[in-house]
């Protein structure tokens, strides 16, 4: 645990610190799909983010944060109640329902007092109603605010401003537990809004799964714009806390659910897929300008969030409380972190999925790809509404429409992009293993090489006792239970059979 040198340019809150016993407000914010590195606290110049900055240096930063699924529907669904996405049938894919009988840490919560609520985006995509719940499992929602928006492609929801009239009507001396959404950065993206931003093409570092190229590189920008524009309302609602006299017995966490969607990194466990922002702060009860190297997940939240609020909850759950981290008490973290995925769009003919489990342990990444004889990225060709066949190489639907997956495809023969393209769009073997010291953009599969055999079997066998343990039921007696949960978000498309 090292000291943070970032700063936020904020000066001291001058409030009165809250007594020891009282409950800690929560505010919980989550932005959609946004990979690590992509904040300034990480020292990544081509972005500024002074709400995700502050929350770091007046709190504990992670270098190492990851979430349970590459896509929002079970990453969402993981955080809320505590459990990896095998462990909450259709709350664990992607678009379909969430079953009530899963409470969430909001839930909980409201029971012991909290006054509750969201804006923005909740646990979704998918239909919380058909499960018999009243309401989205991130609580009351509070959407009715809205601003102008500089580009398209950015939600007009004020985030900021429907967290201050959630405060308006929180009832006196109540604690508070706020979910704050931004769809950003959520493609699609104003093509081109970096120029307006007043960003240059020269700021940005192409990971190396992307090929770099100017298309690529404004593609990323218009990301990282919409990066900012979410940071605005997280500053925004830190300046509304302190404003009302309660950021020093707020907990904040900023997050994300899951990785860019670019390829090789959303809907992929890859470390650009599962490897995301994560800082916590509490004035005054928990380290400040801390930054914490060892591994953990997002699942540890829940936990974590039920233990400040003293409230007791037998489970189950899968996390680990993160407090004595927090609190510099040494701790549970550097435990291995296990992550899954299943149907992500509808990408393959009868609706199939991709399923993929992955252990992150140490620097070691394994994943194990349950049915490599399917297209990863999804079927690379789909039929047309009248049944012919669509324009080959076009479709690849787990991957979001963008300039840089239209650019791959365009010049994949080339040698500068063809490993970029085979990584990201065509077929991989059952185990992939990879060194994230030595390559974090997983593009060297050391699965079959004999070096690491000790490795491969050691990691193999970590991955199979923790689905074990957790009752995955990939590994259980109808592991294609997953092909029956219906897809209740988005589009059903129609592939050819192979």
């Amino acid at each position: 645990m090292t000291p943070l040198t970032a700063t936020c340019g904020c000066g001291p809150t001058g409030q009165d610190k809250a007594p020891a016993d009282t409950p800690p407000n929560i505010l919980l914010v989550i932005n959609d799909d946004q990979s690590y590195p992509y904040a300034s606290a990480y020292g990544c110049t081509a972005v500024h983010t002074p709400g995700f900055d502050f929350v770091a240096s007046h709190g504990v930063l992670f270098n190492n944060a990851y979430v349970t699924s590459p896509g929002s529907s079970p990453s969402r669904a993981s955080l809320l109640t505590g459990l990896y996405p095998w462990q909450i049938a259709e709350a664990g894919t992607h678009a379909s329902s969430f079953p009530a009988n899963y409470p969430t840490y909001v839930d909980l919560l409201e029971d012991q007092g909290y006054f509750v609520g969201y804006t923005g985006k909740g646990w979704g995509p998918g239909d919380w109603s058909v499960s018999g719940r009243l309401r989205n499992p991130a609580g009351p929602v509070y959407n009715e605010l809205t601003n102008e928006v500089p580009y398209t492609g950015l939600s007009k929801i004020d985030y900021a401003s429907n967290f201050a009239a959630f405060l308006d009507q929180r009832p006196e001396g109540a604690p508070f537990c706020f979910w704050l959404g931004p769809h950003e950065p959520h493609r699609p993206y104003q093509k081109d809004s970096w120029k307006t931003a007043g960003h240059r093409l020269e700021e940005v570092k192409v990971p190396d799964y992307l090929p770099d190229a100017p298309e690529v590189r404004g593609d990323l920008l218009d990301y990282i714009v919409e990066i900012e524009w979410a940071d605005r309302h997280l500053m925004s609602a830190i300046g509304e806390l302190t404003k009302r006299g309660l950021l020093d017995n707020t907990i904040i966490i900023a997050l994300a659910d899951n990785g860019m969607a670019f390829p090789h990194a959303k809907a992929n466990c890859y470390d650009a897929g599962l490897h995301v922002p994560l800082a916590i702060c509490w004035t005054g009860r928990i380290g400040k300008g801390w930054v914490i190297d060892e591994t953990v997940s997002t699942i540890d939240l829940f936990p974590t969030l039920l233990e400040a609020a003293g409230v007791r909850y037998p489970g189950p759950y899968s996390g680990v409380s993160l407090l004595p981290v927090l609190e510099g008490k040494g701790a549970e973290a550097g435990e291995p972190s296990f992550a899954g995925r299943e149907r992500h769009s509808s990408a393959r003919p009868h609706n199939l999925g991709y399923p993929i489990r992955s252990i992150r342990k140490d620097q070691w990444l394994l994943i194990h790809n349950f049915h490599p004889e399917r297209w990863p990225a999804g079927n690379p060709t789909a039929l047309n509404e009248d049944g012919s066949r669509a324009k080959e190489d076009a479709a690849y639907h787990d991957i979001d429409a963008s300039p840089t997956s239209r650019y791959m495809i365009a010049h994949k023969t080339e040698a500068d992009v063809c490993i970029q393209y085979v990584a990201g769009m065509l077929k991989r073997p059952e185990y992939e293993l990879f060194d994230l010291s030595s390559d974090p953009s997983c593009l060297t599969n050391l699965a079959d090489d004999p070096r690491y055999g000790t490795i491969l079997t050691e990691m193999k066998a970590r991955l199979e006792q923790g689905l074990k343990e957790t009752q995955d039921s990939r590994l259980g007696d109808d592991p294609e239970i997953w092909e029956s949960y219906p897809r209740l978000a988005g589009v059903i498309r129609n592939f050819p059979d192979e």
